[in-house]
């Protein structure tokens, strides 16, 4: 790679970083507002951000080069550690906790993982707590997808950059020509999301900066809350049955809530594969769970399935939030739990796993070639409803996919293991990590601040690689790629 690609490169990322400076104003509003002593922290984290970012692309702004397809890779998982870091300041200098729990704070916000390594949340500042919901729901729809809506310099090669962190299989799918404009309509679509469950939450008897707080976790499918009892602290069913709607509307592909938004019509949800399988999962879930649990007498029929319905929206969505610990549950309901957390939700959703639409492609190729086992000379596609057939380039990025997935948890699992952790709870961590999802069983079932710093690197390496789905992170190490 020449130095102008590198200059390219430095030049985008320095931009990305001075709008990624913006995310410490509302702290900074907040904390002036409730008088809590940490503005000093929240202002001069903003100056520095935009003084460096600003000093860095001013250096090389004379590069006006074009950014190529493989620069988006270098460009997604530069932007994510260096933000990261970044991000993770405020709780080193707030909180005074050592720099590698506050990066895995920030990255697992970022991420909107969920999973920490902080308590005591009741008696945070209020500038802190909001931030750590910010960063979640920035997170969530992607601060790069942002980026390219609102940097016009972005608009050359923006769909490379869209493609190396937008979720799930299909990353060629475009609302309107412009990749900045469906970019645009992503996020406008996000934020209406967000107000409408900020509003529900009020509605249903949460105090106000628990109502938008909350609403920035949950569309986001992040799962951070204002205090440690999580939505078990306000005791409501109100609550956590608005959590649930919410849950499942982030964890769909925006682009249906568009369609069905400008159609006026909830038929397109029911037309689509992809969320019809997830629906019917879920459902299955429910069913299986909430007839263990009654039949264990774990709950009666009326929590069990109020548990059940609860868990498992917001284990399939990764979102996190808990209000019963099912590491404890009977049988082998807490092990099906991480299993579910491994399909996830939708593709171009907040949600993370390896997303419905692959694990539907996979179980449809399966069938397929069993069908080849009876007739070796059909000629079989694989097909969505009402659809032309599926590329065969995009089922065998699905089996590439799944491939490089396996391979990075298999190794990210054994580094866990050689350095100490027991198996249940490195499995579990690692899971939760690379799927972005929470919650984890073992020694890390409630918080992870029990594992030593290199295991939490291991967790921050897997939240970021299941955040970006593996392949920015491991084409780096291709040769070819630096050539």
């Amino acid at each position: 790679m020449k130095i102008a690609d590198f200059s390219r490169i430095i030049k985008v990322v320095s931009l990305l970083g001075l709008l990624f400076s913006c995310v410490f104003i509302p702290p900074l509003l907040l904390s002036v507002f409730y008088n809590d002593g940490d503005q000093l922290v929240f202002s001069s984290m903003f100056v520095s951000s935009v003084v460096l970012t600003s000093l860095v692309w001013f250096l090389f702004r004379h590069n006006q080069g074009a950014l190529r397809k493989k620069d988006a890779f270098l460009i997604a998982v530069l932007f994510w550690m260096v933000s990261s870091m970044i991000a993770a300041m405020p709780f080193h200098l707030v909180l005074q906790v050592s720099l590698t729990d506050a990066l895995f704070e920030a990255v697992s916000g970022m991420t909107t993982t969920g999973a920490t390594v902080l308590s005591g949340l009741d008696a945070m500042p209020r500038s802190l707590l909001f931030y750590r919901q910010e960063l979640q729901w920035f997170g969530g729809m992607g601060l790069l997808v942002l980026a390219i809506a609102v940097i016009p310099q972005l608009g050359v090669g923006g769909m490379s950059i869209y493609k190396a962190e937008a979720p799930g299989p299909l990353k060629d799918e475009k609302l309107t020509p412009k990749v900045r404009h469906t970019a645009a309509i992503f996020w406008k679509l996000y934020l209406g999301v967000t107000v409408l469950c900020a509003l529900a939450y009020w509605l249903v008897g949460m105090p106000v900066f628990d109502a938008i707080a909350h609403s920035l976790s949950t569309v986001s499918t992040g799962g951070f809350s204002t205090h440690d009892a999580s939505l078990n602290y306000f005791n409501s069913i109100a609550i956590e049955n608005v959590a649930v709607f919410f849950m499942l509307v982030g964890a769909i592909n925006f682009s249906i809530h568009f369609v069905a938004l400008k159609k006026q019509s909830l038929r397109y949800y029911w037309q689509n594969d992809e969320v019809r399988v997830f629906i019917l999962v879920i459902a299955v879930s429910v069913l299986l769970i909430m007839l263990s649990l009654d039949y264990e007498h774990f709950y009666h029929a009326g929590d069990a399935l109020q548990n059940a319905w609860f868990t498992v929206v917001s284990v399939i969505t990764s979102t996190g939030f808990v209000t019963a610990d099912f590491s404890k549950w009977p049988l082998f309901l807490p092990v099906l739990l991480i299993m579910i957390g491994f399909i996830g939700g939708c593709g171009g959703s907040t949600a993370g796993g390896l997303k419905v639409m692959r694990v539907y492609i996979l179980a449809r190729l399966v069938f397929r070639e069993m069908r080849y086992l009876l007739h070796p000379k059909a000629i079989l596609s694989v097909r969505l409803s009402g659809q032309s057939a599926i590329p065969e380039s995009t089922l065998q990025s699905v089996f590439s996919f799944l491939f490089l997935y396996v391979t990075a948890f298999v190794v990210l699992l054994l580094m866990m293991l050689a350095d100490g952790v027991d198996v249940v709870s490195a499995f579990s961590a690692i899971a939760t990590c690379m799927n972005n999802m929470g919650p984890a069983l073992g020694s890390v079932a409630q918080s992870f601040a029990g594992l030593d710093d290199f295991a939490k690197m291991v967790s921050i390496l897997a939240m970021l690689m299941g955040r970006l789905e593996v392949v920015p992170f491991l084409i780096l190490f291709v040769p070819e790629y630096w050539r």
